[in-house]
């Protein structure tokens, strides 16, 4: 008996899941595998950030909560989107949800009709694609490549634009590449986009802090796109509050109406728990979490020089989040340890049954020639791990 929908038969499996299960599938066989496949901070949530949590438990602190949030949590994340990033959001602009992955799909669910387009920029989040078609989209995938550090160009956007394009969606840092588009190329797909006031961007900021080279930046900050663009964060990844499941969105009213309609039919309100210890996260000074930054731009480094000396891979060195996104397509029509390698996923996988180091392929992030890897992890697994796969190679 099969009397599923076609909206979910039409959906994938995360490849990220899927890959991170096959790893702890043979850690449980006793496997020393190295799991280099989820984005998920390794260090400990900051203390000053616990104490907040227990307190409120401590309080009693125990019920629903409003749709959207907390006012206060909206209030300090109005605050930190002035301080940080020079936005005017109001509190009654902002939705708190649960996690940014929620705060994404509402986005989606509000505005797409069956048929209308996304332009996604490849490599994308897994996530991205999966949930414009779960909405009714389409995805119209704009490629781009490691020798243009995986960025889109203006060119390349107005020309993917029609009329039946509905929103755009992108991140920077870039996860998968930890790409990071500067100030005047994000001001430069403004001005496209500026011309299509029918269009909603959708800027997913979540690894914000975790940018090594220059000052973040947010497409919403130029007044002729501010109208249109609805700006995602968290606190997931830059406060290590992974399984909390707390991520935000700030936008226009129109929309962030739509999305407390959505969220207050699907799950309501986020935990009242971690909601008050997200408003003591956001309302701290960001150089509270520098030890963290400084810690993943330590490991970067180490992964880079490591990965330029493993035969075939093409690296470039991203600017922020905390992955690679090497392009190993020179191994493709080999066979590898008695397996052939046709396309990255491939690839990963030979590396996981053969090296024992999980990472994911490109295939599901829209480029068949990469692969993701994590460096969220210690830098002894890490230098173990890149000696695993250069040796598998020989």
């Amino acid at each position: 008996m099969n009397i599923l929908s076609e909206r979910i038969n039409r959906l994938s499996y995360s490849q990220t899941f899927v890959m991170s299960n096959k790893a702890r599938e043979l850690k449980a066989q006793g496997i020393n595998v190295i799991s280099l496949t989820l984005g998920e901070p390794d260090f400990e949530i900051p203390e000053f950030v616990r104490e907040s949590a227990i307190k409120a438990i401590n309080n009693g602190v125990k019920s629903y909560t409003p749709v959207p949030g907390y006012l206060e949590l909206r209030k300090a994340i109005a605050n930190k989107f002035k301080r940080d990033n020079n936005l005017d959001y109001k509190p009654e602009q902002i939705i708190v949800s649960n996690g940014g992955k929620q705060s994404i799909i509402n986005v989606l669910l509000s505005v797409l009709n069956d048929g209308d387009e996304v332009i996604v920029p490849a490599p994308y989040w897994v996530s991205y694609f999966e949930m414009v078609k779960l909405a009714g989209g389409e995805n119209v995938i704009v490629e781009t490549n490691i020798d243009t550090d995986f960025k889109i160009t203006p060119e390349q956007l107005e020309n993917a634009i029609t009329s039946k394009t509905k929103a755009f969606l992108f991140s920077s840092p870039c996860n998968p590449s930890g790409t990071v588009y500067t100030k005047d190329e994000l001001q430069s797909l403004a001005k496209v986009l500026s011309k299509h006031p029918n269009i909603v961007i959708i800027s997913d900021e979540i690894y914000e802090y975790i940018n090594y080279e220059s000052k973040h930046e947010s497409i919403a900050q130029f007044p002729e796109v501010f109208e249109q663009t609805v700006t995602i964060n968290g606190v997931s990844k830059s406060y290590a509050m992974t399984g909390w499941r707390i991520g935000y969105l700030g936008g226009p009213k129109w929309l962030t109406e739509a999305c407390d309609k959505i969220q207050g039919q699907m799950t309501s309100g986020a935990n009242c728990i971690a909601q008050m210890a997200s408003i003591t996260a956001v309302e701290a000074d960001p150089s509270n979490i520098n030890y963290m930054i400084e810690g993943f731009k330590s490991r970067r480094d180490l992964v880079y020089n490591l990965l330029k000396n493993i035969p075939g891979f093409k690296v470039n060195k991203p600017a922020g989040a905390f992955y690679f996104f090497p392009d190993i397509s020179y191994y493709f029509g080999k066979t590898i340890q008695g397996t052939e390698i046709k396309n990255s996923d491939d690839f990963a996988l030979m590396l996981l049954e053969k090296a024992h180091v999980a990472t994911v392929g490109g295939v599901s992030f829209g480029d068949s020639n990469c692969i993701r890897l994590s460096y969220a992890a210690s830098e002894q697994e890490l230098i173990e791990a890149m000696k695993r796969i250069k040796e598998i190679l020989s």
